[in-house]
C-alpha cells in the first residue's frame, strides 16, 4: 500500500515514541529528523480546536528552506481541550496534577493537526476526539503523575498507559488521535500525495 510515497523519502518530525509506533503500524519506511528551539507559541485570542493545526504548521514552516525535494516532511501536534482551555504538556509535577485534575469528571477533547510537506506544498488536517474522564481520586492522580512521569504528553495522561485504563470511559472518535497521531485520517492522506 501507499506505493505513491515511494519516491520521497518520508520523515516524521518528532521524537514521540508513540508517533513512531503508530507510522511503524502504516507499513511505510522513515526517517526521524527533529529540530531544536520550534516556537510552538500560539495567539491567545485563536479558537482552542485551531491550536494544534496552527503548531504543526509553525513547526512544518521550520523545515521549509531546507526540505530536499524528493523528501515528504510529516509534523504533528496534540493539545487537549478542557471547555476553552488548552493543555499542552505540564511543565512540572505539580502542573500535571493541576491537569489531571481539571480533565477528572469531564469531557475533553484531544485535537491533533497534522502538516504533510513536500517542495510542491502541504497538506494540513486535523483530527478531534471526544473524551469522558471518570471522576479520579487525589492518590490515583498522585500514583499516575509519580509511577509514569507523563510531562510530554498533552493533558499530562497516556490514553494507552494506566490513567487510560481506570479513568477513560468514553471515547467518542480516533483511539489513536488520542494517543498523539490520527493514523486513520493520515493513511488516507498519504495516499492523497503526488
Amino acid at each position: 500500500m501507499l506505493e505513491n510515497l515511494d519516491k520521497y523519502r518520508v520523515i516524521l518530525a518528532s521524537n514521540s515514541p508513540r508517533r513512531h509506533e503508530l507510522l511503524k503500524g502504516l507499513g511505510i519506511s522513515f526517517e526521524v529528523k527533529t529540530l531544536k528551539d520550534i516556537d510552538e507559541s500560539f495567539p491567545e485570542d485563536l479558537d482552542a480546536d485551531d491550536v494544534a493545526q496552527f503548531i504543526a504548521q509553525r513547526k512544518a514552516n521550520a523545515y521549509e528552506d531546507i526540505i530536499a525535494p524528493d523528501e515528504l516532511i510529516i509534523t504533528a501536534d496534540t493539545v487537549v481541550v478542557v471547555g476553552d482551555k488548552v493543555l499542552g504538556k505540564p511543565q512540572s509535577r505539580e502542573h500535571a496534577i493541576c491537569m489531571l485534575h481539571s480533565l477528572s469528571g469531564k469531557v475533553h477533547h484531544a485535537v491533533t493537526g497534522v502538516c504533510l510537506l513536500t517542495n510542491h506544498g502541504r497538506k494540513v488536517f486535523d483530527s478531534i476526539t471526544s473524551v469522558q474522564f471518570a471522576n479520579l481520586t487525589e492518590d490515583e492522580i498522585i500514583y499516575y503523575v509519580d509511577n509514569f512521569a507523563p510531562f510530554d504528553k498533552a493533558g499530562a495522561y497516556g490514553v494507552q498507559e494506566w490513567i487510560g485504563y481506570i479513568g477513560v470511559e468514553k471515547i467518542e472518535g480516533s483511539y489513536f488521535n488520542v494517543m498523539g497521531l490520527p493514523i486513520q485520517k493520515l493513511y488516507r492522506e498519504l495516499k492523497n500525495i503526488d
